[in-house]
């Protein structure tokens, strides 16, 4: 049993999940009284998060008011939430800090959570249907540059999460001899000689208006609109993104 185990009740009470992807979790695994905190930016399932207590962004969390809520379990991420705020919780409260970069792991964390409140069958039937629901490896040579941000320009590449999930739906990152988040000038995309350009609705919410500017500075390549919540929710939503490459690859990659 690990230190974090020991210091939550066997069943947790009071949830507070400053995490989108890691509510919509939560309630999916069967929870719904229990979750009495989330952040402005967890809008799933949307008629249910509505109705709790709004505990700040995940970058700028009220600590203030997370302490009113007497929590007695913080679902956080290393990656969406700010370091010293997740330590001044972890000082008061048990904090869960999920850190994941790949599909294995993210169905890994589901089980991990699944376990802590209490609800490690539902999480398995989860994890189940997600392994179900991806399509088949295949070996694709069609390069996608991934862009999550506008002014400047940023992308995911290596060691993301989003990076392994290009993969998993069958295409190859342009930017992977890059780490992270790169910020990237119009001659930087160019020089990635992307094949597909993909615009994320999220965290930057890209249009239809934004692919004729994308088309100029990489004529050669196809500009499309894609779901990130699909590409980058690490949760319940995984359950979902294996149709949706399924249907990218019969866009675009002949097979």
């Amino acid at each position: 049993m690990t230190d974090l185990m020991r210091r939550i009740p066997e069943y947790p009470r009071r949830l507070v999940s400053v995490v989108p992807s890691q509510t919509e979790l939560l309630f999916d695994l069967g929870l719904d009284a229990e979750i009495v905190g989330v952040t402005r930016y967890c809008t799933h399932p949307a008629d249910r998060v509505k109705q709790r207590t709004i505990v700040g962004g995940t970058k700028n969390l009220n600590l203030d008011l997370i302490d009113t809520l007497r929590p007695d379990l913080i679902v956080a991420n290393k990656e969406e939430n700010e370091c010293e705020q997740i330590e001044y919780l972890a000082q008061r409260y048990p904090v869960h800090v999920t850190d994941m970069a790949t599909l294995p792991e993210a169905l890994q964390m589901i089980q991990e959570v699944g376990q802590l409140v209490g609800k490690p069958s539902q999480a398995e039937q989860l994890v189940s249907q997600i392994r179900a629901s991806m399509p088949p490896p295949i070996a694709s040579t069609l390069r996608v540059a991934y862009l999550i941000w506008r002014k400047p320009y940023m992308a995911a590449a290596s060691h993301t999460f989003i990076d392994d999930m290009l993969r998993v739906a069958g295409f190859c990152n342009a930017l992977a001899n890059q780490t992270r988040y790169p910020v990237l000038t119009a001659d930087d995309l160019r020089a990635a000689r992307p094949d597909l350009i993909f615009l994320s609705s999220e965290p930057y919410p890209f249009r239809d208006k934004h692919r004729a500017e994308l088309e100029v500075i990489c004529p050669d390549a196809r500009v499309e609109l894609v779901d990130g919540e699909l590409f980058s929710w690490y949760g319940s939503r995984l359950v979902k993104s294996g149709a949706y490459f399924a249907q990218l690859r019969r866009q675009f990659i002949r097979q």
